[in-house]
């Protein structure tokens, strides 16, 4: 499926890539309860984060070459910002990806004892945020200020609901368990810690990016950003596509791989 120019199609590739996405999400589900079958996790995990990357964080654009031959630019600019946002992403992979190996050799294939309803459920929510974020940019993107205004409001609420969700219900249900933050509690050993720290961490990079939609939500407000120059728009999409890609990998890391830590 190639990336599209108008905004129908715009629209309706976002819709196709959530089913994918929401199809995927089901299936990784049930094969983590039905049998054991990490391989094939993980692999899944890998298409959905590549559905991200190319159709919502919009990967193709780093070989733009779009107003390369006039360095002052609009559309200049915007690429090196582009090039200059994604080596941060990368920086930041490497925080994440220390954390999942982290897990790994800890934990091996074990998991803290965890809701899975709520582990589907906060997935969910920030899937459907994704769209959401989606919907709003390619508003933007054709002139639409106040389609993007409302999309992106909707993607906060549900971001928030998500953070709410695994900071105030999720710890709380963890720590009734027995987890801790500790990593040499003799009852759960580091299971806790790593729990408490992969999932702290990605809290923190949700409410930075609630902040990010906030600032250019109201920005949006002002009149500031149009259909050619909204890269303030395009960063915040492609920050919070990145904070829900970290999340397609801790979620079976926690939730789904392994037996459960009694």
């Amino acid at each position: 499926m190639a990336h599209t120019q108008d905004k129908s199609s715009a629209l309706s590739q976002g819709v196709i890539i959530f089913v994918y996405l929401a199809v995927l999400t089901i299936i990784e589900y049930f094969v983590a309860l039905t049998f054991d079958a990490t391989g094939l996790l993980i692999v899944i995990a890998i298409i959905k984060a590549a559905l991200v990357m190319y159709y919502y964080m919009h990967v193709y654009k780093l070989n733009s070459d779009e107003g390369a031959d006039n360095r002052n630019s609009y559309a200049y600019k915007a690429a090196t910002d582009r090039l200059g946002l994604w080596l941060f992403l990368l920086s930041d992979t490497f925080v994440f990806a220390g954390l999942m190996v982290s897990r790994m050799n800890l934990l091996g294939l074990t998991r803290p004892h965890l809701n899975q309803a709520l582990g589907l459920f906060v997935t969910a929510v920030l899937l459907v945020s994704s769209f959401f974020m989606n919907r709003g940019e390619t508003a933007m993107k054709f002139g639409d200020v106040k389609g993007f205004m409302k999309n992106t409001a909707v993607t906060f609420v549900l971001g928030l609901a998500f953070l709410l969700g695994v900071v105030f219900v999720e710890w709380r249900m963890a720590a009734a368990e027995g987890l801790t933050a500790s990593f040499g509690n003799p009852a759960t050993g580091p299971v806790g810690g790593v729990f408490y720290l992969m999932t702290g961490m990605h809290a923190f990079h949700v409410l930075t990016g609630l902040i990010f939609l906030a600032v250019v939500w109201n920005n949006a407000r002002k009149g500031i950003y149009t259909a050619e120059k909204h890269w303030g728009v395009e960063a915040a999409t492609v920050y919070w596509h990145f904070v829900d890609l970290v999340w397609i990998f801790f979620y079976p890391a926690l939730y789904l791989i392994g037996k459960v830590v009694q």
